[in-house]
């Protein structure tokens, strides 16, 4: 199996649901998520970054700064692999603490030549920020963002992707309200 080396956490949304930067907010004893993210996954991939549109943390992280001037996972993932010489990633969303090893392990399995994209789907549902992309997508990632198009789930159907079933869970939990942040830090 090839171990996957490199990981990103996606940490440059709005915020929107939540009204404040919650990359920014303390957790489980951390003074941000995004430091929680980043010590958890340096304990697990030898290189881990956080891509954002600006250095907004106050710990000692590698970043990759987006590119381009729109906000979007589809401009991270160019991004990445326009300033990364890696083959392959595994991303995560900043607001998605309890996607663990296991997880991370089963995305694995699938890690063949054949996939661009191993995403992880819960219900059906695709999880394309706790999924492993590869530098195959990149052209196809451009045309997208050429027409102005940056969901990553029309990327997913358009090139050969492997979706991996999961039983939905909390470790699936996004961080998207107020309360939910909340209710994770009580659970933590």
């Amino acid at each position: 199996m090839n171990k996957i080396k490199t990981a990103v956490i996606f940490a440059g949304g709005k915020s929107s649901r939540m009204n404040k930067d919650k990359s920014l907010l303390p957790f489980d004893g951390f003074k941000t998520l995004s430091e929680f993210q980043y010590n958890r996954l340096s304990k697990i991939f030898d290189k881990v970054y956080i891509s954002c549109k600006d250095n907004k943390f106050d710990f000692d992280a590698n970043l990759i700064l987006d590119k381009y001037a729109d906000s979007s996972p589809l401009i991270g993932l160019i991004s990445i692999f326009e300033t990364l010489d890696i083959n392959e990633v595994f991303v995560i969303s900043v607001d998605s603490p309890f996607i663990d090893i296991d997880i991370m392990d089963k995305l694995e399995l699938y890690n063949q030549d054949k996939y661009d994209i191993i995403v992880s789907s819960t219900n059906g549902k695709n999880q394309p920020l706790c999924a492993i992309y590869k530098r195959s997508i990149l052209t196809k990632a451009k045309e997208f963002l050429s027409k102005d198009i940056h969901k990553l789930n029309r990327v997913i159907k358009s090139l050969n992707s492997k979706v991996v079933e999961f039983e939905e869970d909390n470790r699936f939990a996004n961080l998207n309200y107020y309360h939910e942040y909340i209710d994770a830090c009580k659970n933590r």
